[in-house]
């Protein structure tokens, strides 16, 4: 199981095809992993359940579209 120390911020966030969709801001709690600005100016949010492994990057579990789909505003429980 992934702890939440183990995600360090400004690192990138790949998809399940290996592409980078994403940064690390901060994590959020236990269960949410806060992803640093986009050209927007938002944040968005991605929940550690997602999370399938950690090294130099954070990797998650679905390509980067789905991933973009699925991410929130708010943190997840």
């Amino acid at each position: 199981m992934i702890q939440p120390s183990q995600i360090k911020p400004h690192v990138p966030v790949v998809c399940s095809k290996g592409g980078q969709f994403a940064v690390v801001d901060h994590v959020e709690g236990t269960g949410s992993i806060k992803l640093a600005k986009d050209d927007k100016g938002q944040h968005h949010y991605i929940p550690m359940s997602w999370v399938t492994k950690v090294d130099d990057k954070v990797h998650v579990d679905r390509p980067g579209d789905q991933a973009m789909r699925e991410w929130t505003m708010t943190p997840t429980a």
